[in-house]
């Protein structure tokens, strides 16, 4: 069975993520802080007839991050995908959204550590098996201010565009080795009657953005596709 990572896994995308995935005969390891989410998901996709396993591990401790996806090779034999998505919907400490003019690099950094740098370790720890199979597709996922920034969102917007442009960069040098990098930006709120959403912002719901991930799997000459409502 081909594996799929999902690092940031929760009940909404990466639920459907692994559903779409999981529905084709991937297996799936669930990767995020908590393991008791994370059992809850493992225990939801099993009544679906779908194989998952958690593997708890701090994004921002690239260490931890690094020996869960160890553990995840180890446990499936391999990954064949990764999916990078995680998104703080509780508070995660050192993360505070500022506006352009207030950035600072105090508020710059943690974005950056969570939002960039998580990606780059998670890469480095599938990358290298991946290019010696000739096969793999990395997908690394962003809100649509990465490419259409918004004031509110002006140090998270600068650290998901550093990921943008590294991801379809990272696509660029991989062409011909068989391994596949693609970013996908969001740029919807995610659910239904989001109740902090700015008034007339487009939503859609997780299972209406998650074939998103198959067909950029699917479609290798991809390097990037935007959700829009």
């Amino acid at each position: 069975m081909p594996t799929l990572a999902i690092v940031g896994a929760g009940p909404g995308m990466g639920l459907a993520i692994a559903r779409t995935f999981g529905s084709r005969g991937f297996d799936v390891a669930l990767i995020a802080r908590t393991k008791e989410k994370l059992e809850t998901l493992v225990d939801q996709l099993g009544q679906e007839g779908i194989t998952a396993a958690a593997f708890p591990a701090d994004i921002l401790d690239r260490a931890s991050l690094t020996d869960a996806l160890d553990a995840a090779k180890a446990h499936f034999g391999g990954i064949d995908v990764l999916e990078y998505s995680p998104a703080p919907h509780s508070p995660v400490p050192g993360l505070t959204m500022a506006a352009p003019s207030q950035v600072t690099v105090d508020n710059l950094q943690p974005m950056i550590e969570y939002g960039f740098y998580g990606a780059v370790t998670a890469a480095q720890a599938v990358l290298p098996a991946m290019r010696e199979a000739g096969a793999g597709t990395l997908l690394f996922t962003t809100g649509g201010g990465s490419v259409d920034p918004v004031p509110m969102l002006g140090n998270a917007n600068a650290a998901q565009a550093a990921l943008r442009n590294w991801a379809i960069n990272l696509n660029k040098e991989l062409a011909g080795t068989g391994v596949h990098a693609a970013h996908v930006a969001i740029n919807v709120w995610i659910g239904e009657g989001v109740v902090d959403a700015p008034e007339g912002s487009p939503t859609a719901t997780p299972e209406q953005i998650a074939p998103l991930y198959w067909d950029l799997h699917e479609n290798r000459d991809r390097s990037e596709a935007v959700f829009n409502a």
